[in-house]
Order: structure tokens, then C-alpha cells, then sequence
């Protein structure tokens, strides 16, 4: 790794990408998905995102997703398998399948997080910035992730002033 990369992971904050700095946009989008693995979010085997899927969260063109692709396996991180996808870890590593889209999982935590009683209703949600921060997702993925809880009746959103825990029977059925 040059040293313009090693500096630009120093400075790196959440998935806001430095459209306009010196690191090409696919080694940004790289260095975050390395990250993903070597916390552990990503283990072998896992399916890493799409190219459609880094398309949507990082809000790049599919041209840069397939680069992000090839420098993750460049740097031996990943291996593709034609018309499954591209996977964590050397080839002949055991694939799992994909699992649930990282938006899910953080609406699935906050939903846990409101029948727990840890987020009440008409009280706040996180915002969009500290989910982006908390997950290291991109703005968009944090807003699926609330459109979910909206959807499902956990939460609603006031215009201009944020998103609430929904009242105790508005929440799915299942759970009031």
C-alpha cells in the first residue's frame, strides 16, 4: 500500500468519499470494504457487496464498482465466482449465502433496540449521521435502514426535525 493510501485511511471518516481529493473513488470504496473485513463484519466466505449494491450505497458508477472489485482481489482479499458473485477470502474457501442487506440489519437493531424499552416511543431515533457512523454505511444505506422502521410502523419521521419511535400500537402486530 502507496503511502497516499496509508494517509488518506488515516483520515478517513464513515463512507463520505473525497469525490474531488487524490485517492481514486474505487480505492476509497476498497478501503472501506477491507475495513469491513478485518473488523469482521466480512469473514471468509462472505459475499461482498454487488456491484449494484456498491453502486446504491456509495452512489458510484458500475464502472467503479467492478474497479473496486478487481483492487480488492489485486490485494488478494476476495475471489470471484462466476454468476455467484464475489466472496471473502481464496477461492476454494466455503461460501456462505448472502445474508441480509446491512440496511436490514441496522433496522432490525433499532427495532430491537425500541422493544427493549432502550428507545421510547416519541422519543428520537439516531440520526442518519450517527447510524452512518456507527455502521460505516453510507447516507443512503442509513435511510433505507429508517424507511424500513417507517414502513413497519416502528418509527415516524417529522419533516425538518427527525425520526421517533412510533406509539406502542402502531408497531407490527407481532410485537404490540
Amino acid at each position: 500500500m502507496n503511502s497516499l493510501n496509508c494517509l488518506y485511511r488515516d483520515v478517513y471518516a464513515g463512507n463520505v468519499l473525497d469525490r474531488n481529493g487524490p485517492v481514486p473513488l474505487y480505492i476509497q470504496v476498497a478501503e472501506v470494504i477491507e475495513e469491513r473485513i478485518a473488523s469482521g463484519e466480512l469473514t471468509h466466505g462472505d459475499a461482498v457487496p454487488s456491484e449494484a449494491a456498491m453502486e446504491e450505497e456509495f452512489e458510484i458508477a458500475r464502472t467503479t464498482a467492478r474497479n473496486v472489485a478487481r483492487e480488492l482481489r489485486r490485494r488478494r482479499l476476495v475471489h470471484t465466482v462466476q454468476g455467484e458473485g464475489t466472496f471473502v477470502g481464496p477461492p476454494g474457501v466455503p461460501l456462505r449465502k448472502r445474508s441480509r442487506a446491512i440496511y436490514v440489519r441496522i433496522a432490525d437493531e433499532i427495532a430491537l433496540r425500541i422493544r427493549r424499552g432502550e428507545l421510547r416511543p416519541h422519543r428520537a431515533i439516531p440520526s442518519e449521521e450517527s447510524l452512518m457512523r456507527r455502521h460505516g454505511v453510507a447516507k443512503v444505506t442509513a435511510r433505507k435502514a429508517v424507511a424500513r422502521l417507517r414502513e413497519c410502523g416502528w418509527v415516524f419521521t417529522v419533516p425538518q426535525r427527525g425520526t421517533y419511535v412510533s406509539a406502542r400500537e402502531e408497531w407490527p402486530v407481532e410485537w404490540r
